[in-house]
């Protein structure tokens, strides 16, 4: 499998997903500054995604996969012994609809306003509004919890990422002390340690 992804972008998730679950992985380097953007062996990336957006995995089997809602839960699926997802029922459309909520209300709905610089600050006022619920609500329900739903999942680890660009953002979580400390473990957690690591190594660099 190929992942084309960008430093410390939410395809962050997919790395750490690959390594949760051994997956033998490529990964891609897409300059997503350059313009027109380009992958780092010299392809041009809108042929790949003309969406222009990573991330994007390409299967063994050469079939592209667009969208974090649709690749995590097929990493998951391809090593079923990582207990990524669930397999069937209740508890796998509870990450499911983890993965919606953390897509829709978090990164796009507030995440991907905050960090636009064109965003103008009406705008950002919103979704800082906006985020404060949705934080508050996850607080509340990780009070008590180690994880979203159960054990670990791809669900957890694109909250991860979310949750990093909080910090990049000098949002304030002291209202949040649940969702504070679990941020805190993920931290340490041997496969989001590496990403994490990889990611902003790569990310400094390219600065």
């Amino acid at each position: 499998m190929d992942l084309y992804f960008s430093p410390m972008a939410c395809s962050m998730a997919t790395r750490i997903a690959a390594y949760e679950a051994g997956a033998d992985i490529r990964f891609l380097k897409v300059d997503t500054k350059a313009r027109p953007k380009v992958v780092e062996d010299g392809t041009a990336f809108l042929e790949v995604n003309a969406r222009g957006q990573v991330p994007v995995l390409r299967t063994d089997d050469g079939e592209l996969i667009f969208e974090n809602a649709v690749i995590l839960p097929y990493v998951a699926d391809r090593f079923p012994a990582s207990g990524l997802i669930p397999a069937d029922g209740p508890e796998r459309r509870k990450v499911q609809g983890w993965l919606s909520f953390i897509g829709s209300e978090l990164h796009i709905g507030g995440f991907t306003v905050l960090l636009n610089p064109k965003a103008p600050d009406g705008a950002k006022a919103f979704a800082r509004e906006r985020l404060a619920e949705r934080l508050a609500h996850l607080d509340a329900h990780l009070k008590g919890r180690e994880f979203l739903q159960g054990r670990f999942s791809v669900a957890d680890a694109y909250l991860f990422v979310m949750l990093t660009w909080a910090r990049y953002l000098s949002l304030d979580f002291g209202p949040y002390p649940a969702l504070t400390a679990y941020r805190e473990r993920l931290q340490t957690r041997p496969s989001i340690a590496r990403a994490f690591d990889e990611e902003l190594t790569l990310f400094k660099a390219a600065a």
